[in-house]
């Protein structure tokens, strides 16, 4: 019998506590490679604990790259280990190296090229004066906010705004369970530091938001998908999974969907608040595309009230992509505890750069902003699906709100073909499998709705539509002009 001590009245779970010994056993090599680890059985009686426990603790071992399974055997210490417990597994180091590949042809796309999935709003749509307003009034300011650290929460005045907004979706908090934080990127970074331990389940959508998975896999953690239907993820999957895995947190987004553009719908939503209380794992709930939501719809935090719920949004996509400004909501003690871990990563977020959301969102200028954006979304989403419908491409959904469409061409079972003939053509796809947690094949694409009436892309999209075969490797380098004339979009 291994020597490990187990404690039931240690805060921290059996699990952690299981894994956190035999990992040191190991480690400290009073646990040889090639030893046989007890059966499941007789672990549990040994320690008096489920035999639930014993398999998810073996299982995060498994996947922390300290044991291995032999059917019929039972479990061995790994005779080679090259610390897999604090490394993405090779296959996921690969997806991410792909991943990182598709960011950095985003960031530095030459000039010339259209962004047909890109994932923001062109420079042109942004409200680049107001900003240049504020930031002029804020610099004339007397004090030392431009030199000096934050809050380690925050900018008390925003923070006490964003409970106003907040209320606005129904949720009812504090400025004490606001965390700022450098955009949504960093808040859910926060949370999987605190929340995620190498071989933990973590649940996301499928598809879903391609940068959430590369830093999951960062973090060692076990990808598990939920598939997304129209009105949100697949319920019967999600219980599923749960009952399987016993996932530690749930990354979602409910309203505006990246990439499928949908919204979950309340029965779906409280269905979801219910398995998660079921199964004991947290939601976190990303709401970055929140403000060009036109018709509010129910959020998750306010059906939940930020018990079981972690609310993470910003304001990138519709302000400012370089001011890096975002933040979560949460259950006082998360809230204090994640603040801890943003003071030991990062000590503060920008103090100015707070101070100047503030100032734009409390002069008035931003909610008149925000309208004219809608409008403006709006007429070029209507275009986009009447030019998709005209070419004989299907829809995902047809969405109210929002800048992307989820769309395949009938008779294309992997869109990852399209991409280099676009590429061609000047033209960079967001094709389906970047946005699976495991790069798995896709025919799906997603489309930014300000590029779509861009001639360039309507030609090359009318070019696959007629398509012999289906084959992409039919398409000519250079695509044809065809006498039906478009507008010259953005």
């Amino acid at each position: 019998m291994i020597a490990i001590r187990v404690d039931p009245q240690d805060p921290r779970p059996l699990v952690d506590q299981i894994v956190g010994a035999i990992r040191r056993q190991i480690d400290d090599r009073c646990l040889r490679a090639g030893a046989r680890l007890p059966s499941i059985r007789s672990f549990s009686e040994a320690f008096g604990v489920s035999r639930f426990t014993t398999v998810e603790s073996y299982d995060r071992l498994v996947a922390q790259g300290y044991l291995e399974a032999r059917r019929g055997s039972g479990f061995f210490v790994t005779p080679v280990r090259e610390e897999a417990g604090h490394q993405p597994p090779p296959d996921g180091q690969k997806r991410n190296e792909e991943l990182v590949s598709l960011i950095r042809r985003l960031l530095q796309a030459p000039d010339g090229t259209i962004l047909a999935g890109g994932p923001w709003l062109p420079n042109g749509w942004m409200d680049e004066m107001g900003i240049r307003q504020n930031l002029g009034a804020l610099a004339r300011k007397n004090g030392a906010h431009l030199i000096e650290y934050g809050n380690p929460y925050g900018y008390l005045p925003l923070r006490e705004h964003l409970v106003l907004l907040l209320s606005e979706q129904g949720i009812v908090g504090s400025a004490s369970q606001i965390v700022m934080t450098q955009g949504t990127s960093q808040a859910l970074d926060l949370i999987m530091r605190h929340f995620v331990r190498p071989g933990d389940a973590v649940l996301v959508d499928d598809p879903g938001y391609y940068n959430l998975f590369g830093n999951l896999r960062l973090h060692g953690a076990r990808l598990l998908g939920v598939p997304r239907n129209g009105d949100g993820p697949d319920l019967a999957a999600l219980e599923r999974l749960a009952a399987e895995h016993r996932p530690r947190i749930y990354f979602t987004q409910s309203v505006l969907q990246n990439p499928t553009s949908t919204n979950m719908s309340p029965h779906v939503s409280f269905r979801l608040l219910q398995i998660a209380e079921k199964y004991d794992f947290l939601v976190v709930e990303d709401d970055i595309f929140c403000d060009l939501q036109v018709k509010p719809t129910p959020r998750l935090a306010a059906l939940d009230q930020l018990k079981r719920v972690i609310y993470v949004r910003s304001f990138s996509k519709t302000l400012s992509g370089s001011l890096r400004v975002g933040f979560l909501a949460a259950h006082q003690p998360i809230a204090d505890d994640l603040a801890d871990v943003k003071m030991l990563s990062s000590i503060t977020s920008s103090q100015f750069m707070e101070r100047l959301l503030y100032l734009t969102l409390v002069d008035g200028h931003y909610r008149k902003f925000l309208a004219q954006l809608h409008g403006r979304l709006g007429e070029a989403r209507l275009n986009a699906i009447r030019a998709f419908e005209r070419i004989g491409m299907q829809l995902f959904v047809e969405p109210e709100a929002g800048m992307f469409l989820w769309a395949r061409f009938p008779d294309v079972e992997d869109a990852l073909a399209l991409t280099e003939s676009a590429s061609s053509q000047g033209i960079m796809l967001a094709p389906g499998v970047v946005f699976r947690p495991h790069l798995e094949r896709s025919p799906w694409m997603r489309f930014n709705v300000t590029s779509c009436a861009n001639t360039r892309v309507l030609r090359w999209l009318e070019q696959v539509s007629v398509m012999p075969n289906s084959d992409p490797s039919l398409l000519p380098r250079t695509v044809p002009a065809v006498r039906r004339q478009h507008p010259e979009g953005a």
